[in-house]
């Protein structure tokens, strides 16, 4: 296997064509890219500004290039020597008629080529859980119709824009009601044609001749008809419901709560075999050299799924999986894959970054403020149980009837209260047993959830029997499919309770609260950080090292900023009391109380902080305020407290967007002159531990991986924020200047580490793929300030030095501490290390020896990388 050296992550979309990344490979290049990664380019519903919503996996979309664009890109990387890493959706489709399968499915429903290939319960009609309203007030409204879809040249079912194709025999019956001749010729043909066929019969008949509008405006007419609409609605595979009925009745497996992406049954080999056909091509084609697998965790057997995916695609292809570890959770060894797409390296750079003394101070302040909201473990308990009895209380009721059907001495009560404690206590997103043993992680987790789960349950009996199921010791096809089921649900639970809901109303610091993270962790230091990095050299070498994603909470450098809170957690503390005096004025009252509540008011200070611009422009805030506006309101709605996505408090959110845009107002000059003034040593030292985190990334076990924009700063919010167009041209001027670290301003030098970092991976491959991690002592007064590690390979190495824990230590315009800063503290280096060495960044000369001083490192420039000469 060729494995990349780094990856550049690129979102296509939202501007983003296959045209514009190849202007942009010879900037990656040069910069020390490996690999393009890109985000999913099958075609997608039509304006999707993600691609997760495909239509069609064997279709490369048009609204990107096609796959002419596509072709394009692929010679360019390959012309100068670059990879492409695709991210495939294995789990889900859009469920849409867009959708060729779904389409076929709503028309044929059983009878479909398709209809197993979807994650759907037949033994019901479908539910569509797409009207505003249920269906006998949607059709006392008129908002239900029939009507032609011109597009496809069928007749179909209307709701606003919204066009669902009607089965074969409504064609018969709608042209018993109208006196027309093409609906006539229609309907003989609808009743002899099947399969793709049907959709081309139709089309043929309806554009061949005839007056459409005409017939346009008889079927308005007959839509007048309120029993004959709802008839005809009576007559299909599907049913129209309630959007809100969603999450306690749908008849099929959804993404998380997303009811547009519909599960897939990828583990028919079928399903697999045609989901994967143009994957495999472009594999073994040479065009596609690497593979991220979106939501691993959401397959019925993702093991089974990865065997069968690695002898597609053979040995030597790159393959990562989304999956977020838990706490002490290791991937499962026999997976075939190379490692996670890296959530858990942000988990270890908290560790490192986050100061134990400060976060105490913080959460004492931030009790005083948040009240009970502050105690994280009942919150998450909270969380859990609103996801299990109201978010996903459809998928938990199903369970039920399957575990009911296997004991029929259990009341389904006495079922629903084990199942539900099991899922409040589940410690990690789910274990992989698929028939089989469990393996000794996913044993230890049953035991350690059945230890919590049965210590809140009076009778026991209920929760034994459903462990069997998820032990594998009941036989039988319902069982198994409980213990699927169970698997494919525990991780959405966590999840959505805790990185959608509980990280939105737990905000001590929201530094720590990252997809993977762990808030109510004491940080552990750069002892903990050591051992994190050297159990990934031993587990994972080759997983991807992240510190942004497209899911991630804020921008890496953000998060950066924000670590920083912790070491001046008095000085925030202080100035968040003084900021919520300040703008009292505009609190609102509203009945269930004042709006926003002081831990929303602490949690929109942080997030101001982490995205401030140290050019604040007074007379520029829109962009500011509109994004910090929109962030608020995704806040409360994930939090999920006075307001929600299912039931909006207009007057809540009014009142909250009110006070966060009045933060940003150029009237409001008290405030912003001391949130200024405050902020400037955060600012500072945020800068450089963005520049000790980045250089972590590029050094460390794994294979770094850059998210699009963030080789300069990246301050951004939640997506779709994090989505925002990059100005490339800007980072592509920065990497042309020359001259020395000192002269650049901060986000360029940050580029410039990156590309001296990347461009020494490249020359040194196998001393940062295969050289072990050696943790170095560090002595001296300032020895807490300072990580510094080694990276061997034989003969080869690579000393890693970056500060930590320096607000306040920092002159302002400066972005590392003087000599008399560092004092006596000193690298400890091992006999093998000695001799003559350089420092990368500026060309500095190391003298041999034991010892590297880190005054002599450090007290000149932010962070030391030094190999040998």
């Amino acid at each position: 296997m060729t494995l990349p050296t780094a990856t550049y992550r690129i979102q296509f979309r939202n501007g983003m064509t296959f045209d514009r990344a190849c202007d942009l490979v010879p900037y990656l290049k040069t910069l020390g890219i490996s690999h393009l990664y890109a985000s999913p380019i099958f075609t997608a519903v039509s304006g999707s500004t993600h691609g997760y919503d495909v239509t069609d996996a064997n279709d490369i979309d048009p609204a990107l290039g096609g796959r002419a664009g596509f072709e394009r890109l692929t010679e360019s990387l390959a012309a100068v020597g670059m990879g492409l890493i695709l991210d495939i959706v294995p789990n889900h489709m859009a469920a849409s008629p867009e959708n060729g399968w779904w389409r076929d499915v709503l028309i044929f429903g059983r009878q479909s080529a398709y209809f197993s290939h979807f994650d759907i319960d037949w033994s019901e009609p479908l539910t569509l859980p797409q009207l505003g309203q249920d269906f006998e007030g949607a059709l006392a409204n008129g908002e239900l119709r029939i009507t032609l879809d011109q597009t496809h040249g069928n007749f179909a079912f209307g709701y606003f824009e919204t066009l669902l194709p009607l089965n074969p025999t409504s064609y018969g019956a709608i042209a018993n009601r109208l006196d027309d001749p093409v609906a006539t010729r229609m309907a003989e043909a609808a009743a002899v044609t099947s399969g793709e066929n049907f959709n081309r019969a139709m089309r043929d008949i309806l554009f061949e001749g005839g007056d459409r509008a005409a017939l346009r405006q008889k079927l308005d007419d007959v839509s007048a008809d309120r029993d004959f609409v709802r008839s005809l609605h009576e007559g299909q595979h599907w049913r129209l419901t309630h959007w809100k009925q969603a999450a306690r009745y749908l008849s099929y497996r959804r993404f998380f709560e997303v009811t547009g992406l519909v599960g897939i049954r990828v583990e028919d080999p079928t399903v697999f075999e045609e989901m994967h056909r143009l994957v495999i091509e472009l594999v073994r084609h040479g065009k596609v050299q690497g593979l991220r697998i979106d939501h691993v965790d959401g397959l019925a057997e993702p093991k089974a799924y990865l065997d069968r995916l690695r002898e597609a695609v053979g040995p030597d292809t790159y393959i990562v999986v989304e999956k977020i570890l838990g706490a002490s959770e290791v991937l499962p060894e026999r997976w075939p894959v190379a490692g996670t797409t890296g959530y858990e390296f942000i988990a270890a750079l908290s560790e490192l970054f986050i100061d134990g003394g400060g976060l105490r101070i913080l959460d004492d302040a931030y009790r005083s403020v948040a009240g009970e909201t502050a105690d994280l473990e009942e919150g998450r308990r909270i969380a859990k149980r609103l996801m299990v009895e109201r978010n996903f209380a459809g998928e938990t009721d199903r369970l039920v009837s399957i575990a009911a059907g296997i004991f029929p001495e259990l009341t389904r009560d006495e079922i629903a209260t084990a199942l539900s404690e099991l899922l409040i206590a589940f410690p990690v997103y789910r274990t992989y047993g698929d028939g089989g043993p469990l393996s000794w992680q996913d044993s230890a987790v049953l035991a350690a959830t059945a230890s919590q789960a049965m210590a809140r349950l009076d009778d026991r009996r209920a929760c034994d029997h459903v462990l069997k199921l998820l032990e594998g010791k009941v036989e039988g096809d319902a069982a198994h499919e409980f213990r699927i089921r169970f698997q494919q649900l525990s991780g959405p639970v966590m999840a959505k309770a805790t990185e959608d809901t509980l990280f939105y109303r737990y905000n001590r610091l929201l530094a720590a609260n990252e997809v993977g993270g762990e808030p109510g962790k004491a940080p552990g230091g750069p002892e903990e950080f050591h051992r994190r990095m050297a159990e990934r050299a031993r587990l994972q070498p080759h997983g991807l090292s992240a510190s942004a994603t497209h899911d991630t909470k804020r921008g890496e450098d953000a998060r950066a900023r924000l670590y920083a809170l912790s070491e001046g957690a008095d000085v925030f503390a202080q100035a968040v009391e003084r900021w919520r005096d300040m703008n009292r004025p505009w609190l609102k009252d509203l009945p269930e109380g004042a709006a926003p509540e002081s831990n929303v008011e602490w949690m929109l200070y942080q997030a101001l902080a982490g995205i401030w611009p140290e050019d604040f422009d007074r007379g520029r805030t829109e962009e500011l305020r509109e994004r910090f506006a929109d962030y608020a309101v995704k806040a409360v709605r994930e939090a999920k407290l006075r307001s929600d996505w299912t039931e909006q408090d207009a007057a809540y959110e009014e009142a909250v967007t009110t006070y966060a845009a009045a933060l940003v107002s150029p009237d409001n000059d008290v405030f912003l002159e001391d949130f200024e003034r405050v902020l400037q040593p955060f600012i500072a030292a945020g800068y450089l531990n963005s520049l000790s985190q980045t250089l972590l990334k590029l050094t460390a076990p794994g294979i770094p991986d850059i998210y699009q924009g963030a080789e300069g700063f990246d301050f951004s919010l939640v997506d779709p924020d994090n989505r925002r167009p990059v100005d490339h041209e800007r980072l592509k001027a920065w990497l042309d200047e020359a001259g020395p670290i000192a002269k650049l301003q901060a986000a360029a030098l940050k580029q410039r580490i990156v590309g001296i970092g990347l461009q020494l991976r490249q020359r040194h491959a196998d001393l940062f793929a295969r050289g072990d991690y050696l943790p170095l002592k560090v002595t001296g007064n300032r020895r807490d300030h300072v990580l510094a590690f080694a990276r061997v390979h034989k003969s080869d190495f690579a000393i890693i030095t970056a500060p930590r824990l320096m607000f306040g230590w920092l002159d302002p315009g400066v972005l590392f501490a003087g000599p008399e800063f560092w004092e006596d503290t000193a690298i400890a280096v091992p006999s093998p290390l000695h001799g003559l060495k350089a420092d990368l960044v500026t060309g500095k000369m190391i003298e041999p020896g034991g010892s590297i001083s880190v005054a002599a490192l450090l007290g000149s420039q932010p962070v030391g990388l030094i190999t040998p000469i």
